[in-house]
């Protein structure tokens, strides 16, 4: 399986946003890609069609899933808001349904519940999941104060997990600070890396193909085990 998790700093960065920029214009260039939310919290009736999980079936244009495969109404980390309505997560039972869903994807696009270390279950996180399915990690922070230690700390949870990183995509931020514009050099420098890109956020589709086209071509392209840059 060709899987790529979308993984983020913190919550309300910008994942699904870039999610859905990737499954739309790797869709339109005629490749056969499914984007998973596999668990989504903060979830309900009204809320439905505007949901995660739903936004990147929609973008994607795929068939199934059309919502996350787990949903919880807590607003909380997917191991609280499980407990709060008495169930449990299956990991197993999770990874077996995303790759009945990947069956005949080109690639699956995995999105994951706030940032890398929220609990999935309380033995388990998104790197786990990440490890079973063969993952590359693309990781998603805000252009903003703070992103460099929160995304050099992502990184190092990463590569002490053996997980390749497929590259780095800041987002830009409700209002800019003085560090906007910066962070990207800074957290390259710092952290050895050359994929790393600071984009801004548009509705426009036309717009976001274009400005997501340097990250399509790093999640398209033939990946070297082990090999972080």
């Amino acid at each position: 399986m060709n899987a790529l998790l979308i993984t983020g700093t913190d919550t309300r960065v910008g994942k699904t946003w870039v999610g859905r920029a990737l499954g739309k214009v790797l869709a339109a260039a005629g490749r056969r890609v499914v984007a998973i939310k596999p668990v989504e919290t903060g979830c309900s009736d009204a809320t439905a069609l505007l949901e995660d999980g739903a936004l990147l079936a929609a973008a994607t244009g795929q068939a199934e899933p059309l919502a996350a495969l787990h949903r919880f109404a807590a607003p909380l980390a997917p191991a609280l808001a499980a407990e709060a309505e008495d169930q449990a997560i299956d990991l197993d039972a999770l990874i077996l349904r995303i790759e009945a869903l990947s069956t005949g994807a080109d690639l699956v696009l995995v999105e994951g519940t706030g940032g890398l270390l929220a609990p999935i279950t309380w033995e388990w996180t998104v790197v786990e999941l990440a490890r079973t399915l063969g993952a590359a990690a693309l990781v998603v922070g805000v252009d903003r104060l703070g992103t460099i230690n929160h995304t050099l700390l992502t990184l190092s949870a990463l590569e002490l997990a053996g997980l390749e990183v497929a590259g780095v995509v800041l987002t830009a931020p409700e209002t800019p600070d003085a560090s906007t514009g910066t962070n990207a050099g800074a957290i390259a420098r710092l952290g050895g890396l050359e994929r790393v890109i600071s984009l801004p956020r548009s509705s426009d589709p036309a717009a976001a193909a274009r400005d997501v086209a340097p990250v399509v071509e790093w999640v398209t392209a033939e990946r070297s085990e082990g090999d972080i840059t």
